[in-house]
């Protein structure tokens, strides 16, 4: 019997879209086709692979209204924000105008005895498992790099974002991008985990959970196939002495509750100096009165669903388990229209939280954060690091200098000062610890999807 794939709306618990997974012999012969179809498309210029990428994020612009309709209907973001295009815009922009610079041999000597030179060669199929979160962002990070470099591409997004592959599929087939070169398929994990197995890919980027990532380490096991793992985050921000106060809390409570707390690089722990605490909280809890709980299609909703209702019971039982701790909620739920254990979570500010609160160690990819107050630096510095993730930490203060310093001493992959949730594409897109490894954007992102060779080319015989 055929499996189906199937994407329960978060706005009113339907399914919204159903998909059919490959059988195993239907998935082998994809990736078939993937690999047959790529020598032919790394052979074009490099001028004319990212003519024909470019082409198809014109195209999936192109269909933004109706984009960002099927965003709401799948994971619940309201239609206010309008997608994620700006992102994919930058994106696109800045790794198609690096790639003749990122893709050049490293020449060592071209004289007229030697020619010795390291080229970047593409690594052949490289396979995408993105998440449902920011579905066209994540997925796009790798693609991009992936086709200019001269890789075929298969995409497997999540269940709960079943259409994006297919809009994105869409676009890039428009764009010129063949069809073979670009899939977008439907697995279940088995046939996932058997295709990883029989090294039907030569590179694997997957955005997930840590025991997703986990998943993904065993089923390539013995294959040698490069991995790429973006897992859990719990993100922390410091707000400092000297720091903007009114900047702070709008920055950190925005990247806490923004799209529903379901931000990969998202604010989940906040530690304010002492000096500023009670002010930083006061100004805080303001701050997420003023959201609007409500259905994503509606203007004046400012917060969503979450994508499951599944996701939002986790966040429930984290909070209800620090209260019982002795956490104190600052938020009163009846200030927003929850639909009692679905998926509309009203936000919550939790203080009087410590380290021994599953709220402040776990992961909970939420609308809620909890605040501490810290005496100093050297605190600051302890509690961010007491955590089995390293995404972002973010850092408030008027001085360049300090931040620095204090970032230099952050298990952590990238470092925000006065700011926080943004990925420049300038910048390796990377973490540490639990939160996996690999990189993705910039120059580097370039190297993970491909091959070094090297060149020893003697043109003479003595």
């Amino acid at each position: 019997m055929t499996k189906t794939i199937q994407c329960i709306s978060p706005v009113d618990g339907r399914v919204y879209a159903e998909r059919p997974a490959l059988s195993m012999v239907d998935a082998e012969a994809m990736a078939a086709r993937a690999r047959a179809a790529q020598p032919g498309w790394a052979a074009l210029p490099l001028a004319e692979r990212i003519a024909r990428v470019k082409a198809g994020v014109e195209k999936l612009n192109e269909m933004k209204p109706q984009l960002v309709e099927e965003l709401a209907w799948q994971m619940g973001r309201p239609t206010r924000f309008g997608g994620e295009f700006g992102g994919v815009n930058e994106r696109t922009a800045y790794m198609a105008e690096i790639a003749e610079a990122a893709l050049a041999p490293m020449v060592v000597e071209n004289s007229d005895r030697f020619e010795r030179r390291i080229a970047r060669e593409p690594v052949g199929v490289v396979f995408v498992l993105a998440p449902w979160n920011y579905p066209y962002l994540t997925a796009i990070n790798t693609i991009l790099p992936a086709l200019i470099a001269g890789n075929s591409v298969v995409l497997k997004h999540a269940s709960q974002t079943l259409l994006v592959g297919e809009r994105l599929a869409e676009a890039f087939h428009a764009g010129g991008v063949p069809a073979d070169v670009f899939q977008n398929v439907f697995l279940d994990h088995a046939t996932t985990e058997a295709l990883i197995g029989a090294r039907a890919f030569n590179f694997i980027n997957f955005t997930g959970s840590v025991a997703g990532g986990a998943a993904m380490e065993r089923a390539a096991a013995g294959t040698f196939t490069s991995l790429g793992l973006e897992l859990g985050g719990k993100d922390p921000g410091y707000v400092m002495d000297d720091a903007d106060l009114d900047a702070a809390v709008d920055s950190l409570m925005d990247g806490a509750m923004y799209n529903a707390g379901q931000c990969c690089c998202g604010i989940e722990r906040i530690y304010v100096h002492e000096s500023l605490y009670g002010a930083f909280v006061e100004k805080a809890v303001a701050w997420v009165k003023a959201l609007k709980l409500g259905n994503p299609f509606e203007a004046t909703s400012t917060i969503g669903p979450m994508a499951n209702k599944r996701f939002a019971h986790v966040v429930r039982d984290q909070i209800a388990e620090a209260i019982a701790e002795g956490a104190t909620p600052l938020i009163d739920p009846a200030l927003f229209p929850e639909d009692d254990g679905g998926a509309y979570l009203a936000p919550q500010i939790l203080v009087g939280v410590n380290h021994e609160m599953r709220v402040m160690r776990e992961e909970s990819f939420g609308p809620v954060v909890g605040i501490m107050p810290v005496k100093n630096d050297e605190e600051a510095i302890a509690v961010m690091n007491d955590s089995p993730y390293g995404l972002t930490a973010s850092l408030w203060t008027r001085n360049t200098e300090r931040a620095a310093a204090i970032g230099a001493r952050i298990e952590t992959g990238t470092v925000y000062m006065n700011r926080c949730d943004y990925l420049d594409p300038a910048l390796c897109w990377t973490g540490c610890k639990d939160t996996g490894r690999g990189g993705s954007l910039s120059v580097l992102g370039y190297y993970s999807v491909t091959r070094p060779k090297s060149y020893h080319l003697k043109k003479v015989t003595k």
